[in-house]
């Protein structure tokens, strides 16, 4: 038999419809949206409202350029979503800003704009393509110029400082937790302060490989914290005490390990935008761990799960249970000020998994402490971040 004909829609599917193609002007009819629709029209608008500001895609509006590149996918198949991309290039002013060097010079290359451009890197003209990695090359420069020595400096810190030692070369050497506790005796209760008779030190420990992994959601919320992420992915790479492994995600996993030497590589290499299954990604990394309490595993996300919450959250605890130093940053971007899932940041927490936004800037004390195996949920509160509980 013949495949069914779908019946044709009714009168009010195809005010609906109508109204959608026609945008805000067309409010005035008698058409009802449900959240969906109207957040449907919101995002075509921004495109394609007659009123829209044209140079939307430069300076300190690329956020929300990023966040709606992603966005659409959540509401269109990928045919469409190539199409509106490429309106987007010429609406937003993007492919002029490439073509022209005199305008591309008079723009800021910051994250935003960066993970803007990686976002369209499967959209770009050919003719663009190499301006566009010329522009995420200047910001992996400032970032790294910006962020990592620090970060070096601090995991060679975290890795060096472990066992027993007696005599500190220098104030950073002092084990002030054993040092107060070995010296309780000599309490000077007239002066009210602890007098040690000795300091004790961090011993020196004879360089044992670390496993760091990097799970990066991918999703289009998640623009600015996957390029800083992809970057510092890199920096850790290059740390023959460290034994990196960098994953993006969407509803689908991708192993970008081989890609480490060359960020701007690294970064080109994810696709900005999709679904999510975090469940999914973490069960890939659990694969990749060989020895758990040797293994600092950071998953990059805001937590809003399409796949199945319950799965992982319990893959999350069984991590913790086996040893591995399991952390979730909610963003890690300069505001640090992250929208997310909280109820399912409470649940992470509740198993274990410290979970709080992070800037760049906190990022390198915050794996020294997790490589050192602190408690990363007094870290956070004494350097003033909130952490999810």
């Amino acid at each position: 038999m013949p495949p069914e004909t779908p019946a044709p829609p009714g009168d009010d599917e195809r005010l609906r419809r109508w109204r959608l193609v026609l945008g805000a002007p067309a409010s005035e009819a008698t058409v009802r949206l449900d959240a969906r629709d109207l957040a449907l029209d919101g995002v075509l608008g921004q495109l394609y409202d007659a009123d829209q500001d044209r140079s939307g895609g430069l300076g300190g509006s690329s956020p929300k350029v990023a966040r709606w590149l992603g966005d659409i996918r959540a509401y269109f198949p990928a045919g469409v979503v190539q199409v509106m991309q490429r309106d987007a290039l010429e609406r937003l002013g993007l492919t002029r800003m490439l073509l022209e060097p005199e305008l591309l010079a008079a723009v800021e290359p910051d994250v935003h704009l960066a993970a803007t451009l990686l976002t369209l890197s499967r959209s770009l003209p050919t003719r663009t393509r190499e301006t566009a990695r010329e522009v995420v090359r200047a910001v992996v420069r400032d970032v790294e110029r910006r962020l990592k020595d620090r970060l070096v400096e601090a995991v060679q810190g975290a890795l060096h400082r472990a066992g027993r030692g007696k005599r500190p070369r220098s104030a950073a050497d002092i084990d002030w937790d054993r040092t107060i506790r070995k010296n309780l005796a000599n309490w000077d209760g007239q002066r009210r302060r602890l007098v040690p008779a000795r300091f004790e030190a961090f011993g020196r420990r004879q360089g044992r490989l670390k496993d760091v992994i990097l799970a990066i959601d991918q999703s289009g919320s998640m623009a600015a914290s996957v390029v800083y992420a992809g970057i510092f992915g890199a920096v850790l790479a290059s740390l023959p005490a460290l034994r990196t492994r960098v994953v993006a995600f969407d509803t689908e996993v991708v192993d970008l390990s081989d890609l480490l030497t060359d960020p701007v590589e690294l970064l080109f290499g994810t696709q900005l935008g999709g679904g999510t299954d975090i469940d999914r990604a973490l069960r890939y990394c659990d694969a990749l761990v060989t020895r758990p309490a040797d293994t600092v595993m950071v998953l990059v996300t805001d937590l809003f799960e399409g796949g199945d919450p319950d799965a992982l959250v319990a893959r999350a605890r069984s991590l913790v249970a086996r040893g591995v130093t399991l952390v979730c940053l909610l963003a890690l971007t300069d505001t640090g000020a992250p929208g997310y899932d909280h109820r399912l940041a409470s649940r992470m927490a509740a198993v274990g998994v410290p979970t709080f936004a992070c800037t760049p800037d906190h990022f390198a004390p915050l794996l020294a402490a997790a490589l050192a195996r602190h408690d990363l949920a007094r870290w956070a509160a004494s350097v003033g971040i909130y952490a999810a509980r």
